[in-house]
């Protein structure tokens, strides 16, 4: 696929959000790579388009940011393009020469039509079927040659293509957060698909050094398949224990937990908070109606919303305040459901570490073990001996674990996965697990 050609307007939609933010910046790097690195002589034009103009301002300071890391680590790189210019001479000349080139490139617009004029369509906006579709289908018919890549992560392609009559110009182009750092891509190729576009999709992934996993085009997909039945569980695991210990102490618990014991980087609703209370709920409707027999909802998350505990990130990326209250980063303070307040862990932490009970003595951490080339040696001696302890944190964990796996397992089974490896990928990549769901440990 010639990417040149398509590459030389380019839009997206919802450019100064959190997601938005990231693929553009990976986009102006594609494009200096076609127009300096590649010495092409055409114009390329990158243009921001969002409704807020203030939002679009703060975007250039993000992108100018991020292009200066990149070319301070790529400098060897850099002096190579510019090899030919003989009046740049030092690191930095050359540094500022390609910050300056690349924000040549950059147009910021508030107004749909500004995309009119653009071969790709990147698309970043909320998960909101309805307003996607009529995006699109306002820029299909006053530019007829869009190709559009959507970033949803959970409302199904062929949906979309068909209601917005894109005539098989959509694929699915999930980014995981942030796109700059995350090595994870999920494809999506809906039924009816241009295969051009799926040429230049692979191409385009393959420029970035993504890892590309194929979902099949249903709802939630591979990753946000895992990840919200996974958090449903574990709200249905802390309704229960609530009934006893309350909600402060159930949330605080079962985050220990899918931490500590399964060996990930957030526990389950640290992670919910740093999703965002509100994008979760959003994704599991937008899911719902195609899994008519199962039930994607909890009371507690509208409860939590009612109050309005949202989490999510502010715009420097630090972490709002969700059912955990964060204090540089660490959880300060878990939400109690029955009385509306925030409670101090120091208050619970005691009481939850002796309802766990005994739990393994071969200690094993997630920020350790990742890095370890025997990691896996590691994990089986840790599940070994998890296995072999009878306690409530024991066996909440092993239950956790093996609910995991089921899910995974349907994945595979319904044919939203191709393997249970791409689940497995997904889930390492896109999520930093230390492993897959799909494992030999439960």
């Amino acid at each position: 696929m010639d990417l040149i050609r398509k590459m030389n307007n380019v839009s997206v939609l919802g450019a100064a959000g959190k997601m938005g933010s990231g693929i553009f910046v990976l986009l102006s790097l594609e494009m200096a790579k076609l127009k300096i690195g590649g010495k092409e002589k055409k114009e390329f034009t990158l243009n921001a388009i969002d409704v807020s103009q203030l939002a679009l301002v703060n975007l250039l300071g993000y992108v100018k940011s991020q292009l200066l890391k990149y070319a301070e680590k790529n400098i060897v790189e850099l002096r190579g393009w510019y090899k030919d210019r003989h009046d740049l001479c030092d690191n930095e000349e050359i540094i500022t020469e390609f910050i300056n080139e690349v924000m040549t490139m950059i147009q910021t617009s508030t107004r749909i039509e500004t995309a009119y004029n653009s071969q790709l369509i990147f698309e970043a906006i909320k998960e909101d079927k309805d307003l996607k579709v009529k995006l699109f289908s306002q820029i299909k018919q006053n530019n007829p040659d869009a190709w559009f890549l959507t970033n949803t992560s959970s409302i199904p392609i062929g949906e979309i293509e068909k209601e917005a009559q894109l005539t098989g110009d959509i694929i699915g182009y999930h980014f995981y957060n942030p796109p700059v750092v995350q090595k994870l891509l999920e494809v999506i190729k809906p039924e009816n698909i241009n295969q051009q576009l799926v040429n230049l999709s692979v191409d385009l992934a393959g420029s970035m050094r993504k890892t590309v996993v194929q979902s099949n085009d249903v709802a939630g997909f591979i990753g946000n398949g895992h990840f919200m039945r996974d958090a449903l569980y574990a709200l249905k695991k802390a309704e229960d224990l609530a009934q006893t210990e309350g909600w402060a102490k159930a949330f605080f618990l079962l985050d220990t937990i899918s931490r500590d014991l399964l060996v990930r980087p957030m526990g389950i609703f640290q992670l919910l908070d740093y999703v965002g209370v509100d994008v979760t709920r959003f994704i599991l409707e937008s899911m719902q109606a195609s899994f008519p027999d199962e039930k994607l909802s909890h009371d507690a998350l509208n409860k939590l919303l009612d109050r309005g505990i949202k989490g999510g990130q502010f715009a420097d990326g630090s972490q709002k305040d969700g059912i955990f209250k964060y204090q540089k980063g660490r959880i300060k303070e878990v939400y109690n459901l029955e009385t509306g307040k925030y409670v101090k862990i120091e208050g619970i932490e005691m009481d939850c570490a002796a309802m766990m009970g005994e739990l393994p003595t071969f200690k094993i951490y997630w920020k350790s073990v990742v890095r370890e080339k025997n990691r896996t040696e590691l994990l089986e001696n840790f599940f070994e001996e998890l296995h072999k302890i009878d306690s409530v944190g024991a066996n909440m964990a092993i239950a956790y674990g093996e609910n995991a796996k089921a899910i995974g397992q349907m994945l595979v089974d319904t044919n939203v996965a191709e393997s249970a490896a791409d689940v497995n990928t997904v889930m390492e990549t896109g999520f930093f697990h230390a492993y897959g769901p799909i494992n030999n440990y439960f």
